[in-house]
């Protein structure tokens, strides 16, 4: 996997792919502000972000009326990503008041989820919360400079990654990356992994700015991700199931159903490689895996997304995040190079946010693939 230094972290530049297509900066610009604005202070049909108290907000989960640490910490990354410090810091007090613990095996983790009042509904941790929530700390610290604690923000985030890579050895609880195989768990006391959890471009970013003697740790975990996403997405389809074994294999059912499908959570991966190819270009397999999943969605209308086997067989069951699914497919364009990356970048402008009940996750997907493809979603 060569480094090309070619990706905007080596040079500073993010490609705009509306500007690429004709569309003018003015236009790019209002579509990226009217939606931060529906999102957070818009239409009640629309927005996800809800003002708690004098200090503190939560992003709402609208299909299940929960608050989770996804969402937070989503939220949070809009935020720094837009410049927006005040919303940054509501809903980080609200996370850090109510979701993360205090003590116990969970000490420093995230409750995954809870009621908008900050009452915890489950104390476990989802860790993609914890890596989302670290590295928009980071961000924070580099756009804003860090101030007293909790907005000392580069030091919270080295809490929170210090814990998700020591408890096991300090036997303190589990730790969210599997010691042997450097690969983020699904959560910390699984066997197996999500590969939309897999945010390589992250932890490139964490190898230089967590602990010192994490720093290898983190080389190592970028590098173990990679390689794990090119075992499991499918080869033909770039399809990948929403929970895979370490080996990249699809994890067998759960008490909770069968996630070894492509279904909501794995579409997060087309647009995690997408940013990866866009920040660091270090593995070229990227290309062609977007060039697949986009061929293989090419020809399928958005109202006709389902959800498929990872071989590409549909199932009778739609998809219950059909724009979300249009956005991360879009968001591959920033890596992909093939016929299909213009239709997704069009088509997904001519896409509004989504309405209704289930907007909460998709809306979410929505706001990243519009910063990332008008060269918005930067590292600081």
């Amino acid at each position: 996997m060569p480094i090309t230094q070619q990706g905007a972290f080596y040079t500073g530049n993010y490609r705009n792919l509306f500007k690429e297509l004709g569309f003018s900066e003015d236009e790019i610009n209002a579509k990226l502000e009217e939606s931060w604005s529906d999102l957070f202070y818009g239409d009640p049909n629309v927005r996800i972000y809800n003002p708690l108290d004098e200090d503190k907000s939560y992003i709402l989960d609208t299909g299940n009326l929960d608050v989770r640490s996804e969402g937070m910490s989503y939220g949070m990354m809009m935020a720094v990503q837009m410049n927006k410090k005040d919303e940054f810091d509501r809903l980080w007090n609200f996370s850090k008041t109510f979701m993360q613990h205090k003590e116990g095996r969970y000490a420093d983790y995230f409750a995954w989820h809870c009621k908008p009042d900050g009452t915890r509904i489950s104390q476990g941790p989802a860790p993609d919360g914890e890596e989302f929530f670290a590295m928009a700390l980071f961000f924070a610290s580099k756009r804003w400079g860090n101030g007293p604690a909790p907005y000392n923000y580069s030091e919270q985030a080295r809490i929170i990654l210090r814990a998700c890579v020591h408890k096991t050895e300090t036997g303190a609880g589990d730790s969210m990356w599997d010691e042997e195989t450097k690969l983020i768990k699904f959560v910390p006391e699984s066997t197996f992994s999500d590969p939309s959890y897999h945010l390589p471009h992250f932890y490139d970013l964490f190898a230089l700015w967590a602990d010192a003697g994490d720093h290898m740790f983190w080389r190592e975990a970028a590098e173990a991700s990679r390689s794990y996403l090119h075992t499991t997405c499918n080869p033909i389809t770039g399809l990948a199931p929403e929970y895979a074994n370490f080996n990249g294999t699809p994890a067998e059912p759960q008490p909770h159903g069968d996630f070894s499908h492509f279904f909501s959570d794995a579409y997060r991966v087309a647009a995690n490689i997408g940013l990866d190819w866009a920040w660091f270009q270090k593995d070229s397999w990227q290309v062609d895996q977007c060039n697949r999943i986009q061929a293989f969605f090419r020809n399928i209308e958005v109202s006709n997304y389902r959800r498929y086997t990872i071989e590409g067989q549909a199932f009778n069951e739609p998809a219950l995040h059909p724009v979300g699914l249009l956005a991360t497919n879009a968001m591959a364009s920033l890596a992909s190079d093939g016929p299909e990356a213009e239709h997704f970048v069009r088509l997904f402008w001519d896409t509004p946010l989504r309405t209704g009940q289930r907007r909460y996750y998709d809306n979410c997907l929505y706001f990243f693939s519009l910063l990332a493809l008008s060269g918005n979603y930067r590292i600081y």
